[in-house]
């Protein structure tokens, strides 16, 4: 008998769960009832176990359900049932039941939509902090007399810009590199 076969058969004798089964509709809804009045945030193994349902189920459950927006996702692996409470259990199972008929690729759309969303938000974040950042040393320095100059525009990204004196000054990268010992053009 392999390693393999004699684990899994003994996760079944000890009560484990064979991952194929499906998940109790009552009990999942007794379970987000709880866990949506007590407020805090879970993830899909605390309602397996609360279930008895295999988690790789409760998981694809909970992302429907998220889908639907009977629960609210907060991070990867983590969410919220505040709403569930105002669900009726036949409410609940009708939408149950829409989230199930769910294709894995809306699952998977869903999904990607929400990680956009929380990236638009941090990087949203990080920009009004820069603005910030920046107009406070503005501020710093026209509040001691100091001119900060015109602010960079798109036409700056030129290859030659005029310098100090007013003569054309090449960037460092319309700057040609020297040439090597193979480099016979010219010479």
């Amino acid at each position: 008998m392999s390693l393999k076969r004699s684990h899994s058969s003994s996760a079944r004798s000890l009560g484990g769960s064979d991952g194929g089964g499906k998940v109790d509709r009552q009990h999942l809804f007794d379970a987000l009832k709880k866990l949506g009045e007590a407020g805090t945030a879970f993830a899909p193994v605390d309602v397996a176990l609360a279930t008895g349902a295999a988690e790789a189920q409760v998981s694809k459950a909970l992302l429907g359900l998220a889908g639907e927006g009977v629960i609210e996702k907060v991070e990867v692996g983590k969410y919220k049932a505040g709403m569930i409470s105002d669900l009726s259990p036949a409410a609940f199972l009708k939408v149950y039941a829409r989230a199930a008929k769910a294709d894995g690729g809306r699952h998977k759309d869903l999904s990607e939509i929400q990680r956009l969303k929380q990236n638009n938000d941090t990087m949203r974040q990080k920009l009004l902090a820069a603005l910030g950042e920046r107009d406070h040393y503005l501020a710093i320095l026209k509040s001691h007399g100091i001119d900060p100059g015109p602010p960079p525009s798109a036409s700056s990204t030129s290859t030659a810009s005029p310098g100090p004196s007013g003569l054309a000054v090449p960037s460092p990268a319309s700057v040609s590199s020297p040439s090597g010992p193979g480099d016979q053009g010219g010479h």
